[in-house]
């Protein structure tokens, strides 16, 4: 049975917990003697290593100090915060409105210069057209039952901040399932026109658009999780419920091999633009 994004989450924070905890009791330390040296009370260090409190960078820090063990210090910082940081509830990324979302990932792509994305799901954001982008956007509105839907301009910001694929010196190799093709997000008009310009998408320079066949025979990769990688540095998971970003080396190196066998599956080309043809004259 799948593990969810929240109890991850949770897992990933205990590992801190858990690593802490092992520190001292390495050190032989009580929980008191540990807190003495710390400068704080023992119930803050039983909450810490339990998980019910999440340490700051300072708690930790203070931590190591009085095990003799600073040199770990840093290495369990970063790890504290990215488990702090994994799970995003969608509702808390979209209290203020889908066009917000749109903006701030913004931010994110600027800072992006090698761009990896896999979808199984729907056309990549950084590819899809206004008027395909508010079909998606609208459904998400819907789905959420947001008080106000405001899919229009959100997809206008979403095609804006698209524009970076025209950026000199990035790179983008965006990978989807050919079912992707097939799925009629949006009406008759838009989806031709969406196709259409996945035609042409091949031909940016900085662009690699690879098409996953459905009569792929002998697949290494089932069709995975739609997912965005970043410069090697961060991975963007988008769930139901949540997305899930992930900044541990060692799971990123995971996604990034899934990413390289999924990328040997793909057609590219003139028979990428063979798959698109056929989706666009079964839309008629």
């Amino acid at each position: 049975m799948p593990v969810s994004p929240s109890s991850s989450a949770q897992a990933a924070r205990e590992a801190v917990a858990g690593r802490l905890r092992d520190l001292r009791k390495e050190a032989g330390l009580t929980i008191t003697e540990l807190a003495n040296r710390c400068g704080w009370h023992h119930s803050k260090t039983s909450r810490i290593e339990n998980a019910i409190t999440g340490p700051t960078a300072n708690d930790i820090r203070q931590w190591c100090a009085a095990l003799g063990t600073q040199s770990q210090a840093q290495d369990i910082v970063v790890q504290s915060v990215n488990a702090e940081s994994m799970y995003r509830e969608w509702r808390h990324q979209i209290r203020r409105g889908l066009t917000e979302l749109q903006e701030n990932t913004g931010k994110l792509f600027r800072a992006t210069n090698h761009f990896r994305v896999y979808s199984s799901t729907l056309v990549p954001g950084l590819l899809q057209t206004e008027g395909y982008a508010t079909s998606v956007l609208g459904s998400a509105a819907r789905f959420r039952e947001l008080p106000v839907d405001d899919s229009t301009e959100a997809a206008r910001a979403r095609v804006d901040r698209s524009r970076v694929i025209h950026d000199p010196g990035r790179r983008f190799a965006l990978l989807i399932e050919e079912s992707v093709l097939h799925c009629q997000i949006a009406d008759t008009d838009a989806m031709a026109a969406q196709l259409g310009y996945l035609l042409t998408a091949g031909a940016i320079p900085a662009v690699s658009l690879g098409i996953i066949p459905a009569a792929a025979h002998q697949r290494s990769q089932w069709p995975r999780e739609t997912f965005h990688v970043y410069d090697d540095k961060l991975v963007s998971v988008e769930l139901v419920s949540a997305r899930v970003r992930i900044n541990q080396p060692s799971e990123i190196a995971l996604y990034l091999k899934a990413f390289e066998q999924l990328r040997g599956m793909a057609v590219y080309g003139a028979e990428a633009r063979a798959l698109i043809l056929k989706a666009i004259e079964a839309l008629h």
